[in-house]
């Protein structure tokens, strides 16, 4: 692929294509084989957890790992990413599932796919290369924090019937909860974060957050063993069997085909529509739509650095769309790229899309042969898993590392978007970041806009003028933001000034702002009878003053190609008295 053509280009499947390009055998399916079974394995417990956060029972999660996860490489555009239930998500679809229930959630992940396709049909996958970094830091600080908030009742134990929508109250709600905190919970958690922490320093291939839900699982069952019961899944959630009877637990059954908007709401009942639902519903869906998009390709961009490989920017928003609309069909909540699965992946082989098709396939298989035994896991030990999730999707390393070294006006765009992702939502956050960055670059770009007075530079002017005339050199873009204060300065300065030769050299752009300025400057020199040469004017400036049609005017505004030729029209300062009294020096030997 061509340089930055990755930014353009658009086709179904074009990661699998290029795979089958490059020719594919048994040794690579081999290698996919065992980053899928790995993968698949690390995938289950996070799939299960990140659902149970969002709002929804914990098999949707894995029926979002089966569906999603293997349309998504199948159709994508990135070589090794893993797609599936992420812990992003969690702060938008947490409130959607509690207002609207699952049939909500899914009517919304459908909205989402169909925007990640329009997104891949317009070619917008190579604008990401325009969200800075301090927006991205803030957004991924403050959805930590909240998913952390979140995971403070089961962690503890805590006797809380619902929890509430914003933030604030949720704190309140929590505090109030406190004397209810369940020390078996909290010692099963105990378990789970030490094994966590502690496990790396063994260096074995096992990741630690498997070893660390089954300690905190044997935990639990120890403590219901001496009749100190601790809430578990199969405890937790219940699901409605083919016959009618309600079971705990994990179904043991394949997805199947279900229109969304028949799942049932938060009522428990089918949704009742309303002009005010379709509004929460869409801005919801524009929100995962953008999360999706930013998600999966920030991990793409990760995984590309790890393999020097180059994935297709549009072709996977398409494969992430198509899987978002497909997904939700089969009961899959939103999916995107999720980076530490697919970062797990490139470690364990993976050669091809192939291994992302082969864990969603593992995930399938535990479903129908583990449900049984995956009830038993403790809540507060994913709980625990997802607090540890929360602190490594934080990356408070970089997020402290700007804010110590990086310009005042990151971290304001780091604040913003962090406390307005805790505060309000991640579209509001993410919105007013990138606007108060664009305004601060606008800000900074003008400020670099300068006037010079080059009339006494002998390396510019060779010869000195002659009072009344002046040269200025005008240094960075002419546009909106700095053109008025530039020609306003200018309009002092050309006071009692026959003439004023401004050099732009320096000038690369001239915008609407910039000629506005600049007719303002003109019509100013006319009242003062100052004559105007614009010098050594660059493509873009020249092309835009042709276009507005501002031509010569005698006596007012004159053009010319060099500094050398507008100097040769203008008067010298008269030097004979000088010249004299260095010769009498001279010839008298001082």
């Amino acid at each position: 692929m061509s340089h930055r053509a990755y930014l353009f280009s658009l086709r179904i499947g074009h990661a699998l294509r290029d795979t089958a390009a490059e020719g594919y055998g048994r040794q690579q399916l081999t290698k996919d084989l065992l980053a899928g079974l790995t993968v698949g394995i690390i995938a289950i417990p996070l799939a299960m957890a990140l659902a149970i956060a969002s709002g929804v029972p914990p098999q949707y999660g894995l029926y979002t790992a089966i569906i999603a996860g293997f349309i998504i490489p199948l159709c994508g555009g990135s070589r090794f990413s893993v797609s599936g239930p992420t812990a992003a998500f969690v702060v938008i679809l947490y409130p959607v599932a509690q207002k609207y229930g699952l049939g909500g959630l899914l009517i919304a992940t459908v909205g989402s796919g169909v925007l990640l396709v329009m997104m891949a049909m317009l070619r917008l996958g190579r604008f990401i290369q325009y969200i800075p970094e301090a927006v991205t830091l803030g957004f991924t600080a403050g959805i930590a924090v909240v998913i952390a908030t979140l995971q403070i009742k089961d962690l503890f134990g805590l006797q809380l019937a619902t929890m509430p929508e914003h933030y604030i109250e949720k704190l309140h709600a929590l505090m109030l909860a406190a004397d209810t905190a369940h020390w078996p919970s909290m010692l099963v958690a105990a378990v789970t974060l030490l094994v966590m922490f502690k496990w790396p320093a063994l260096k074995l291939p096992v990741p630690a957050h498997l070893p660390a839900v089954l300690a905190g699982t044997l935990a639990a069952l120890l403590l219901n063993w001496f009749e100190l019961p601790v809430e578990t899944i199969g405890s937790r959630f219940q699901y409605t069997m083919q016959d009618g009877s309600s079971a705990s637990g994990i179904p043991d059954m394949l997805p199947s085909f279900s229109w969304p908007w028949q799942q049932p709401g938060a009522d428990g009942q089918l949704l009742a529509w309303s002009s005010q639902m379709v509004k929460d519903l869409l801005a919801a869906a524009f929100a995962m739509a953008m999360l999706g998009a930013i998600e999966s390709l920030l991990c793409a961009v990760v995984l590309d650095g790890m393999t020097g490989r180059r994935h297709s920017a549009n072709s996977e928003l398409l494969g992430q769309g198509l899987g978002n609309i497909i997904a939700p069909f089969f009961g899959g909540i939103t999916a995107t790229a999720a980076l530490a699965r697919s970062a797990a992946n490139v470690r364990a082989g993976a050669q091809s899309p192939v291994a992302a098709m082969v864990h969603a396939l593992v995930v399938l298989l535990a479903l129908l042969l583990l449900s049984k035994w995956l009830a038993y896991l403790p809540m507060a030990a994913m709980a625990a898993l997802l607090l540890v999730v929360a602190w490594n999707m934080s990356e408070a390393g970089k997020a402290l590392h700007l804010i110590n070294t990086a310009p005042r006006s990151d971290i304001w765009v780091f604040t913003v978007c962090f406390s307005f992702t805790v505060l309000f939502d991640m579209v509001i956050a993410i919105t007013s970041g990138i606007i108060i960055a664009a305004l601060l670059f606008v800000k900074e770009v003008a400020e670099m806009t300068k006037v010079t007075d080059v009339t006494e530079s002998p390396k510019l002017v060779p010869e000195k003028l002659a009072e009344g005339h002046k040269v200025f050199r005008i240094s960075g873009p002419l546009f909106f933001a700095a053109a008025d204060r530039v020609f306003g300065e200018l309009s002092q300065l050309s006071k009692n000034q026959q003439s004023v030769v401004l050099l732009m050299d320096g000038v690369s752009l001239l915008d609407a702002g910039g000629l506005v300025a600049l007719d303002k400057y003109i019509s100013a020199c006319d009242k003062i009878n100052c004559h105007i040469m614009l010098v050594d004017l660059q493509f873009q400036p020249l092309k835009t003053l042709a276009k507005a049609r501002i031509r010569p005017v005698e006596g007012l505004l004159s053009f010319y190609p060099t500094l050398h030729e507008a100097l040769r029209l203008l008067p010298k300062k008269e030097l004979h008295s000088e010249h004299s009294l260095h010769n009498t020096l001279t010839e008298s030997g001082l």
